[in-house]
């Protein structure tokens, strides 16, 4: 049973050192890589499919006295066959080894302007180390284009302004415009089919650590020329001007920060150039954090509460 339903319906959980909370808890798909239970022939540094209908994992996952890992079946449909196989070795840890987690988080509808959290801000001691996302774009945007939200990794008591912060979601894969399918060691897109996208990224050789806390976000943001953004919000869509872009008179090309401007123009206004213009969107976004913490259970939500 591998069809998309199945595939958010089955949930994986991991615990370690006879914690009642798991530190894993994720649908099966999202966590191997089969993102919106999207399947494909595909390899990397931590998982691998070889004909696009197995799941397979070599994240390191160390533990000091135990583990314990589950899989449920959520759906009211039955699943006869489930094979599996984990090896495991008994070896000593140092004293300051850390602890495999991830978590996931979906939100289908988002307040205009605010960040979508692939990792919630966890407290201790650890390491990003990256992420699967999913985005479903919504019909009310037609061929608007979404993937321009920066992802920002705050870290070690940031507030307003992250340590780390990108350029765009089709850069964090490290693609660029117009981002399209492939797969690669440690970023890829395994879908770029209008209206649905999956990617990911792995902070292995850009290792990301952090001594208190952190928290990764990603802007829901995207973009067209002017005259498309003026359309869609004449028929609903709902938007919020960012930034608007211009060409000089030498060929230059200039950008507007609209809310910095006193007043805030309405994007309908004459004397507002044309160009490409950047805007908040609200769409359905999903992620599965991958992270290692000093502790074996963090303090983030369940995936039960999140449901």
């Amino acid at each position: 049973e591998r069809d998309e339903e199945m595939l958010r319906a089955l949930k994986l959980e991991m615990f370690w050192d006879g914690e009642g909370k798991a530190a894993v808890s994720v649908p099966f798909g999202d966590f191997f890589g089969d993102i919106l239970g999207h399947s494909i022939p595909f390899e990397n540094a931590l998982f691998s499919d070889p004909e696009g209908r197995s799941f397979n994992s070599n994240i390191p996952m160390p533990f000091r006295k135990g583990a314990r890992v589950t899989v449920t079946n959520e759906s009211d449909r039955t699943i006869r066959l489930f094979f599996y196989d984990i090896n495991f070795s008994y070896t000593k840890h140092n004293e300051d080894v850390l602890y495999f987690h991830a978590f996931w988080h979906r939100e289908q509808e988002n307040e205009l302007g605010v960040d979508f959290d692939i990792l919630p801000k966890i407290k201790g001691r650890g390491r990003f180390l990256g992420s699967h996302i999913g985005v479903i774009t919504h019909p009310r945007y037609k061929k608007t284009w979404w993937g321009e939200g920066e992802v920002k990794v705050y870290l070690d008591g940031d507030t307003d302004l992250p340590t780390l912060v990108g350029t765009g979601a089709e850069d964090y894969p490290g693609s660029a415009w117009g981002l399209g399918a492939y797969t690669n060691q440690y970023q890829g897109c395994f879908l770029a089919e209008s209206p649905r996208y999956t990617f990911y990224r792995y902070h292995i050789p850009d290792p990301i650590f952090f001594k208190d806390e952190c928290r990764v976000t990603i802007q829901r943001m995207g973009g067209a020329m002017k005259s498309e953004v003026i359309e869609i919000r004449k028929e609903g869509a709902k938007i919020i001007p960012v930034t608007q872009g211009y060409t000089n008179d030498d060929g230059t090309l200039g950008l507007m920060l609209l809310q910095d401007m006193e007043p805030v123009p309405d994007i309908e206004d004459p004397d507002l150039p044309n160009g490409w213009m950047n805007f908040h969107r609200n769409e359905d976004y999903s992620a599965t954090a991958f992270f290692y913490l000093d502790r074996p259970v963090s303090e983030l939500p369940d995936l039960a509460e999140i449901r």
